[in-house]
This record gives structure tokens, C-alpha cells and sequence, in this order.
């Protein structure tokens, strides 16, 4: 992975944004995780047509405004960094790609043209919340967590669509088209809103037999609901349990993503080279020694 040669000010800059330990680099986050919090609060409020009403133009206004420095913010950091490609191509830049990209297009395209996109575009902004996640060094932990329960997650689902289908074939037979079981995808849909004890109500069996089915598949959702959520909480509390040693609070500036020993050169997750400050690398050995 080829990296280039940073600047004083770069290198700066680089660890105010992706280095949290140094009071500059905590100030930047909280500004961000507050600017985002705002942006959101207004893209959220400008969809409630009585304030869309009366606030529209103060909302378009705040709007520009944070798509303004979020793209300064966006930019500085594919300045900053060492390998531009693939900070810009990694999940984190894609994000805050996403996050001003919507207001520019819709700013080109006429407001006139009653086109469904432009609600889509508007809509695209809230995807800067998920920059919030980029903050929190824990959703490293909950993310590997995912993927390696992945495969059991998934022949786990298998199972219960199984289920799902033996459920809705029995209550179509049972109940029929008389009864709002018009097709057997009608009733695979009411077995899954029956497991997964929502119960919306729009379909209900009126026999005795299907009522009776009905409910053992309640009791049914009720232990399908709770493996899922015992499966990926064992894994997690294993991976804790195993954790020992205290990881630096440094971002890859390459990827963005940290959880790396103190001593660490180079990243874990995408071979780039660190370059952490000796400040933090102090900091961390100093609380693993605690």
C-alpha cells in the first residue's frame, strides 16, 4: 500500500481527527458528534409539515451551513491523509460522502420537477448519523462480534422461515381465502407477524383449530426470539472476557477503524501505516499498567 510524505500541518491535522487521547483531538469529536446530532435534528423536524411551513427557509439555511462544513471536514481529511484512494473508497469515507453529497444534487436539480428521487436524495441525509458510530471504539468489538456469528446467524434464519412456511401452509389450509388467507404468501406473512408476536391484527384465524395454531406459534416466536439475541450476547461476553490487553485510542487514518496495541506500527485491518504519536502510545501503556 503506497503511502506519500505528510506535511507538519498534515500530520497535525491528522491527529486531531483521528486521535482522541489529545485534548484537540476530544474537542474535534465532541464539535462533530454535535454538529451531526444538529444536522439531524433538522433534517428530522423539516420533514413535519407545520415546521417545513413556517421554518422552511431558516431550515434550508442551517442546511447549507452543515453541508458546508461537512464538506470542508470531508476534504481535510482526504488532504491529510497518507493513502487518499482508500480512505475515500473505505466505508467511513463512502459515509461521509453520503453525508453531503444529497444536498448538493438536489440543489441542481429543479425543485419544480415533482420527482420522487429528490425525497429519496433529502431523505440520503441521515446517513451522516451512522458517522456517530465512527466515535465509539466499542462498535469495533460489536462489529467482529457480527461477523463471526454471521454463519450461524444465518442457518439459524433458514430455520425459522422453514418454520414460517410449515406455519403459514397449515393456517391456509385450515382457515382458506374465506377467512382473509387469500394465498399462501398472505399467510406467511401473517406467520411471520404471529412468531414474531407483533400481531398487527389485519388477519386472525376464525376456526378453533387455527386459533390453536395460532397460538403455539406465539409460543413458538417467543423461544425463536430470544436465540438470536443468546447466541450473539455469549460471543460478545466471551471476546471480552478474553480481552486483556488496552488498546490505543488511535484511528487508522487509512481506514478509520481502530483497536490497536499500543506498540502497533502498521493496521491490522488494512496494512497502513499508523504513525501514532508517542503521546498516545504513552497513554496507553500507562493505563494498561494501571
Amino acid at each position: 500500500m503506497t503511502t506519500r510524505e505528510q506535511t507538519a500541518l498534515q500530520k497535525q491535522l491528522e491527529t486531531i481527527i483521528f486521535g482522541t487521547t489529545t485534548p484537540a483531538g476530544r474537542a474535534f469529536d465532541l464539535s462533530l458528534l454535535a454538529l451531526i446530532l444538529a444536522s439531524v435534528a433538522v433534517v428530522m423536524l423539516d420533514s413535519v409539515e407545520p415546521y417545513h411551513d413556517r421554518h422552511g427557509l431558516l431550515f434550508a439555511r442551517l442546511e447549507l451551513g452543515f453541508t458546508l462544513v461537512f464538506t470542508l471536514e470531508y476534504l481535510v481529511r482526504i488532504w491529510c491523509t497518507r493513502n487518499r484512494g482508500a480512505y475515500v473508497t473505505s466505508f467511513w469515507g463512502v459515509v461521509d460522502l453520503l453525508a453531503v453529497l444529497p444536498t448538493y444534487v438536489a440543489l441542481m436539480v429543479p425543485e419544480a420537477a415533482p420527482l420522487l428521487i429528490i425525497r429519496l436524495i433529502r431523505v440520503m441525509r441521515i446517513f451522516r448519523v451512522l458517522r456517530l458510530l465512527e466515535l465509539f471504539a466499542e462498535l469495533t468489538e460489536i462489529l467482529k462480534v457480527l461477523r463471526n456469528t454471521a454463519r450461524t446467524i444465518l442457518v439459524f434464519f433458514v430455520l425459522v422461515m422453514i418454520v414460517v412456511v410449515v406455519f403459514a401452509c397449515l393456517i391456509y389450509v385450515i382457515e382458506g381465502p374465506q377467512h382473509g388467507f387469500t394465498s399462501i404468501p398472505m399467510s406467511v406473512y401473517w406467520a411471520i407477524v404471529t412468531i414474531t408476536t407483533v400481531g398487527y391484527g389485519d388477519l386472525t384465524p376464525q376456526t378453533g383449530l387455527g386459533k390453536s395454531v395460532a397460538a403455539f406459534g406465539m409460543l413458538v416466536g417467543y423461544s425463536i426470539l430470544a436465540v438470536p439475541t443468546a447466541i450473539i450476547t455469549t460471543k460478545l461476553w466471551e471476546r471480552l472476557s478474553r480481552r486483556r490487553s488496552v488498546f490505543a485510542n488511535w484511528n487508522c487514518p487509512v481506514c478509520s477503524r481502530g483497536g490497536h496495541s499500543p506498540n502497533a506500527v502498521f493496521c491490522k485491518h488494512c496494512g497502513g501505516e499508523l504513525d501514532m504519536p508517542e503521546e498516545v502510545r504513552r497513554a496507553a501503556l500507562e493505563q494498561e499498567n494501571q
